[in-house]
């Protein structure tokens, strides 16, 4: 079987395992990072390195970008040494970091302006699932397109979910994160009210973890806080920043997210906390310092 050839950007939290599965499943994989050493240790594996976007992305007939937020996610498409300054006719733009769809349907415009075609397609999942190829990927795009990069998506997920024309996946990735953010924000609440009151924390915890409020979600970040762990599976400043584009893109479409601005306040206090760069379950933190 021949492999289309793979340039990945972004070797982060999800990006590096994401890269890895690529490289194993046989692609011929280019990959740029931001801070070299990531990169190194894909090079380490068999990847190729680029110094920039650009020149990682040089040939490539598939680009997969996975990066914090929209101004990183310009920077690597329309940065001085940008990837579309000079991609392979026809290759196929991958974007599957958390954006606001504005930004994905001005990228879509400007990839085809170019001669490729951009799919959005972020992702469901975390550190674990990204390392273990049970990503699920929300896509959206043109159903050729999805044909052309489907390979490469097998093999880093468990399920591919085509939602529309481009920009479909970015809102439905918003909503997503938005009841996320909520569930984990109610839980850091609760969490600490028992905490405080005198009830036994365990018998406590488990009415919620074992019954109607028990989501997946729910039941790993209860152990998270608990432990307490806040080794990063998802970055807390990352769910901040989606709860505020989630915020802004419902304002667009008329809807006022109001428990989405109440979970925003508390991680936003989490981050003024100091605990921006732990996993999002230390949003209980400040909650546990402070008795309102």
């Amino acid at each position: 079987m021949s492999f289309p050839r793979v340039a990945f950007l972004g070797l982060g939290i999800m990006g590096g395992g994401m890269a890895r599965r690529l490289l194993g499943a046989g692609f011929p994989l280019t990959v740029y990072n931001r801070s070299p050493a990531r990169a190194a240790e894909l090079a380490a594996a068999g990847a190729r390195v680029g110094a920039t976007p650009r020149a990682a992305a040089d040939g490539a007939e598939i680009v997969f970008s996975m990066v914090a937020d929209d101004v990183a996610s310009r920077e690597i498409w329309l940065g001085a040494d940008g990837v579309l300054a000079d991609i392979a006719p026809g290759a196929v733009l991958v974007e599957c970091s958390t954006l606001t769809v504005a930004w994905v349907t001005e990228l879509a415009q400007a990839a085809a302006a170019r001669g490729g075609e951009l799919v959005d397609a972020p992702v469901t999942g975390s550190k674990v699932a990204a390392a273990a190829g049970e990503l699920n990927f929300l896509v959206g795009g043109s159903a050729a397109a999805l044909e052309r990069i489907r390979p490469a998506l097998a093999a880093m997920s468990r399920s591919i979910k085509h939602l529309g024309p481009a920009g479909s996946g970015a809102r439905v990735k918003l909503v997503n994160n938005f009841v996320c953010g909520v569930q984990v924000a109610a839980l850091a609440e609760a969490l600490a009210w028992i905490e405080c009151s005198g009830l036994d924390r365990a018998a406590a915890l488990a009415v919620l973890t074992e019954g109607a409020p028990g989501s997946p979600l729910v039941k790993q970040l209860a152990t998270r806080m608990t432990a307490p762990d806040y080794t990063p599976n998802f970055l807390l400043r990352l769910m901040t920043k989606d709860l505020g584009y989630a915020i802004s893109e419902a304002a667009l479409q008329g809807r006022t997210l109001v428990t989405a601005s109440a979970a925003l306040e508390r991680f936003r206090a989490a981050v003024a906390a100091g605990n921006g760069e732990q996993d999002m379950a230390a949003v209980i933190e400040p909650l546990r310092k402070t008795r309102e």
